[in-house]
């Protein structure tokens, strides 16, 4: 007798009980004078929150540099739970789950290019995990106050541009930006899917 089907995986895998780390969201050491927020929402095909996702942020360091530093991941030396960041070194790593609204905020320094690009413009690397995606998807955060770098950015420059806004924050306020993630078009039309990546 051949075997029945089992019934497709509809939702997960889930994360938010295993991955998230206290202190994920800061980045930036502690009291950085150049601090930057960094917020927004994550939202599915039908415009609503997606309350369980994962984003995970990296960026060169100040110099260009993408060795980071060690210090997100300590673990207290008796009991073996992680017990987050140092507070002092900026390892260019972040990860911080969304809210029961679909949003999440990230404390970090400004973005720089890395160092070795010299076309590229300075940007956030993100990969988001959520519910119903068993491939996580990757993307980027560009920043206004570095058009003039756009043009000559090697994925800026081969996308239209009403692709490319999907990638680009917005200001909202001193030394904050928001960065919306779709995670497809809106049926009418209003916003576009953002951009993901496919890494060969």
């Amino acid at each position: 007798m051949p075997l029945a089907p089992t019934p497709a995986q509809t939702v997960g895998p889930f994360y938010g009980y295993a991955l998230p780390f206290p202190g994920g969201e800061r980045i930036a050491p502690a009291g950085h004078p150049g601090t930057v927020t960094v917020h927004g929402c994550v939202r599915d095909g039908a415009g609503a929150p997606v309350p369980d996702a994962l984003l995970e942020f990296w960026q060169a360091g100040p110099d260009g540099s993408l060795t980071g530093a060690p210090g997100s991941l300590r673990r207290d030396p008796v009991t073996g739970a992680v017990i987050g960041r140092n507070g002092v070194d900026f390892t260019g790593f972040g990860r911080v789950p969304t809210d029961a609204d679909g949003h999440y905020v990230v404390r970090t320094l400004p973005a720089t290019a890395p160092a070795g690009y010299p076309d590229a413009a300075p940007y956030l690397a993100v990969c988001l995990f959520a519910r119903g995606l068993l491939h996580h998807l990757f993307t980027r955060v560009y920043f206004p106050e570095h058009a003039a770098a756009h043009a000559a950015d090697p994925l800026l420059a081969r996308l239209p541009a009403e692709r490319a806004k999907t990638l680009l924050a917005r200001p909202d306020g001193p030394g904050r930006y928001r960065f919306d993630v779709h995670l497809q078009q809106a049926e009418d039309g209003t916003y576009e899917e953002t951009v993901f990546l496919a890494f060969r």
